[in-house]
């Protein structure tokens, strides 16, 4: 049969008519199970069942009137066989029990939008799977999503839906950023003060930080350990791993407002800090005592009991990264084993005006204040490698050089990665000037809140996170790509959803499908595609930019910005 081309996004691999006409679904069809598969079928009879009024009564392995689930092991782990064939019903088979799953999402996308909602909108109605064989594999392993809790706070309940709508893009890395300057969101119970006094900031910038405009509303909210247990449980019934990141040493003014004796208490009144109500760098960092250290030893340790690593996946600490094609590969079981630490955007001023930190470099034989960040940064790559955990982090924490093992989250353009790669670090490719979620998606002054370059829909599209200059080698260390939702700007729901969609659909497709060189790539049969995918996203009540522009309710007049004009830099 020659190939077809219906709206699914991410684009699969290979998709073929089986035969004219489709399988009708009915409240009757029955649902088979093979082992390991237990988390789709769970998928299936709480969220697509419901959707659909499906009650998905028991089948057998030999059902051929119903939908089967069942894995293959001549598959790749996240590969998935859907075949939709007359006289056989539905079957789904992948290669580990996430190429299942991934397989059940693409059959919600073929039964239509109503398979998006919560509950039938036509009840009793037949729903009919066109006769198909959809084969498909992801491009990378890593395929994420950096959500920004820290600067404003997200409700459990709106983490658990971004969830849902990752993994209805085959989305598999939630990149959790807790804590920051304007606040501390993650419980630990040995520090209480970290979320009584960190987690709130009695006003906020309401713009960029040269905005004359404020919120006097007090802003905050943290997750308690039960908050964050549900949140990765929720997320690993998805087979999404859940990446926590703990900032150190900048970025940390709400941990120091919390306990001062984490700050540089020679060079500044680190009692009288709150936390930070702007934007910006922040000149308040971590005192590189052994305070410091003792103490963010006890966070990561509850870190790690929260956040714990899949002991059944193939060692994170391989020679090479494992091919996304190895039968032993399991990319739940490797990203859930890593920590992120920051490491960005951390001023030396106050290292360099303290008698404490000079000593610290001098007794370390340090040659500067960079060298101190990568001994910082060095004591928690072995520190968590004793656990058996793995330490990532933004790419300035290569200034000084980097801990075997340790990898790089490249978001100063390309270059940290590509040194990163060819220094035998493992890479995530997320350039700030490419996959910023919070730059803005058009020049128009009706733009809301305008931040950054412009990056369109087709600008996502056409991003590449492997750099041509790379050798096939060192290209293998690229483990992938993820979009950053960075939240100053994105001070609820709908403005979040504002700025992700629907361009976290385009990073997905770049994620996961087998996409030409940039240049080449089919962006109008993409619009086509997306066309068909609002209507999903409608029915999941997606606050998404039009693409005809912001609605009325979306713009945010009179709110200062930080655009920059141009095209951004390639490297």
């Amino acid at each position: 049969m020659p190939p077809v081309e219906p709206a699914l996004v991410p684009a699969p691999r290979t998709v073929e008519e089986a035969a004219p006409g489709g399988f009708p679904l009915t409240p009757d069809t029955p649902l088979w199970a093979g082992p390991g598969t237990g988390t789709t079928e769970r998928w299936l009879r709480s969220t697509l069942g419901p959707a659909l009024g499906l009650r998905f009564p028991p089948g057998t392995e030999d059902t051929r009137d119903g939908l089967r689930l069942r894995l293959d092991d001549t598959l790749a782990p996240e590969a998935y066989r859907l075949a939709v064939l007359p006289g056989r019903g539905v079957e789904i088979a992948g290669g580990g029990p996430a190429g299942v799953f991934w397989g059940a999402q693409t059959l919600r996308q073929l039964l239509g939008p109503d398979a998006f909602r919560k509950a039938p909108v036509r009840p009793g109605a037949t729903r009919t799977v066109p006769h198909r064989i959809v084969e498909d594999e992801p491009r990378f392993r890593w395929r994420g999503l950096m959500l920004d809790v820290a600067r404003h706070f997200m409700p459990k309940e709106g983490v658990l839906r971004y969830l849902d709508l990752m993994a209805a893009h085959k989305l598999n890395v939630l990149h959790f950023h807790l804590t920051d300057d304007q606040g501390w969101r993650i419980e630990i119970e040995r520090y209480p003060r970290l979320t009584e006094t960190g987690s709130w900031r009695a006003r906020t910038k309401l713009g960029h930080r040269a905005s004359p405009l404020w919120n006097d509303t007090p802003h905050g909210g943290h997750y308690t350990q039960d908050d964050i247990r549900e949140i990765v449980a929720y997320a690993a019934e998805r087979h999404i791993a859940v990446v926590p990141e703990i900032d150190v040493p900048g970025h940390s003014q709400a941990a120091i407002a919390a306990y001062p004796e984490l700050g540089n208490t020679d060079v500044v009144d680190t009692s009288s800090l709150t936390v930070w109500d702007t934007w910006g760098i922040n000149p308040n960092v971590l005192a590189p005592t052994d305070t410091t250290l003792r103490f963010y030893e006890g966070v990561l340790e509850e870190v790690l009991e929260l956040f714990p690593a899949d002991a059944t996946g193939p060692s994170v600490f391989a020679s090479s990264p494992p091919s996304s094609s190895s039968p032993s590969f399991s990319s739940f079981s490797s990203f859930s084993s890593f920590v992120h630490i920051g490491g960005d955007e951390c001023p030396k001023d106050q290292w360099r005006a303290s008698d404490v930190a000079q000593k610290r470099i001098a007794d370390l034989g340090l040659a500067d204040e960079d060298a101190l960040q990568s001994w910082f940064i060095g004591h928690f790559a072995g520190w968590l490698a004793e656990r058996g955990r793995r330490l990532i982090g933004w790419d300035e924490i290569l200034q000084g050089g980097l801990a075997p093992g340790a990898a790089v989250s490249s978001w100063r353009g390309y270059a940290g990665g590509v040194a990163a790669a060819r220094a035998g670090h493992d890479v995530v490719m997320c350039p700030e000037q490419h996959v910023y979620l919070d730059h803005r998606q058009d020049a128009g002054p009706e733009e809301p809140v305008p931040i950054g370059y412009v990056r369109t829909l087709e600008d996502v599209y056409r991003f590449e996170p492997v750099p041509a200059e790379l050798t096939p080698e060192d290209a293998g260390r690229v483990l992938g790509t993820q979009a950053n939702a960075w939240s100053e700007v994105t001070e609820n729901q709908a403005r979040v959803d504002y700025q992700v969609f629907p361009r976290l659909a385009a990073l997905a497709e770049v994620a996961w499908s087998a996409l030409p060189a940039p240049a080449e790539r089919d962006f109008a049969g993409f619009e086509r595609r997306m066309a068909a995918h609002y209507r999903r996203l409608d029915a999941l009540g997606v606050a998404y930019r039009p693409p005809a522009g912001p609605l009325p309710w979306q713009r945010r007049p009179g709110v200062l910005g930080r655009p920059i004009d141009g095209a951004p830099p390639q490297r």
